[in-house]
């Protein structure tokens, strides 16, 4: 498969609570300890190898631990997301979100509940969590739809869930439920070829835009056989989303080995070239619509007057 294996779940056993360290002699305030939160730490050199997504999994998990001794939560929206280790394009919140199903529960400056329909969870990692069809629907429902086409897109792509699993949660929603047409949205872009965060950031702002439906990892081939495969593809026109990261150099690899690997990515790029005209774009462009409008514009991809990706007023959007 293409694209980057999905990463490993944060194993909650690299938690230590203060009072066992301190108990076995070790103080981790003046030591290579992190602070994940009140009373919880976890070794500081392993803490700099986790990404964004398993730095939320930990905060969640160690606010589980200091509440072992109480009734075990549910683990929803972003909380769950992290667990199962759904990508994020916003900043992770400083909080846990558990579920409910009753307003009057309320929860701690930490703990804080969503409100939601009845819910089977499942275990992952030792916690209650909702499983992830839902967690990217009620993603849909209360966050940006960057944050939820992502997750969707990975948790496709990597199994996690199927589209019939997307689209019975979207179609358990009430009719008139708050983030129900933004959920059908979800489901109808959600699509497993996209292969990272980025590329489905930029498919967002591309159905946004107006701008006309690419054709995801299209095989570019000219007489020598395969040129390279495009994250986007519309006729003669080749999109690439941050070009820059195709030509990072491993850590700990020699002068020779590095050169190689921009040789390399330079003769593909140049085949790419020849076949077709290529825009490449980074975070920055597919942040921001007007660069992103300005990158596909130069090599001719602009703004239609009906979008076509698909019928919207079709299937379970209205049932």
């Amino acid at each position: 498969m293409l694209g980057a294996a999905a990463p490993l779940p944060f194993d909650p056993g690299a938690l230590r609570l203060a009072s066992d360290l301190r108990r076995s002699g070790i103080e981790p305030s003046r030591g290579p300890w992190h602070h994940v939160r009140c009373g919880v730490w976890i070794d500081g050199a392993l803490w700099a190898t986790l990404d964004p997504t398993q730095r939320h999994a930990a905060f969640v998990h160690a606010t589980a631990l200091l509440r072992r001794l109480q009734e075990p939560v549910v683990c929803a929206v972003e909380a769950a997301a992290a667990v199962w280790g759904l990508p994020r394009i916003e900043d992770w919140p400083g909080f846990v979100r558990h579920h409910v199903t009753e307003r009057r529960v309320r929860g701690s400056t930490l703990l804080r509940p969503f409100l939601g329909a009845e819910v089977e969870p499942v275990e992952r990692q030792g916690l209650l969590v909702t499983p992830v069809a839902r967690t990217v629907v009620d993603l849909a429902r209360s966050g940006s739809m960057f944050t939820a086409v992502a997750s969707a897109d990975h948790a496709l792509r990597h199994a996690l869930c199927d589209a019939e699993e997307l689209a019975a949660e979207v179609s358990s929603l009430p009719p008139r439920a708050a983030g129900r047409v933004r959920a059908a949205l979800v489901r109808d872009l959600a699509d497993p070829l996209s292969m990272s965060p980025g590329e489905s950031l930029s498919r967002v702002q591309m159905f946004r835009l107006n701008l006309p439906r690419p054709e995801l990892q299209h095989e570019v081939h000219d007489d020598d056989g395969l040129a390279g495969v495009a994250d986007f593809w519309w006729e003669g026109v080749v999109g690439e989303f941050d070009g820059k990261m195709k030509y990072r150099v491993p850590e700990g690899a020699s002068p020779q080995e590095a050169a190689e690997i921009v040789w390399k990515e330079k003769k593909r790029e140049d085949r790419l070239r020849s076949r077709a005209r290529v825009a490449r774009w980074i975070w920055v462009d597919a942040l921001r619509p007007e660069r992103m409008l300005h990158r596909l514009g130069a090599v001719g991809i602009r703004p239609v007057a009906r979008l076509r990706w698909f019928d919207l007023g079709s299937g379970s959007v209205a049932g």
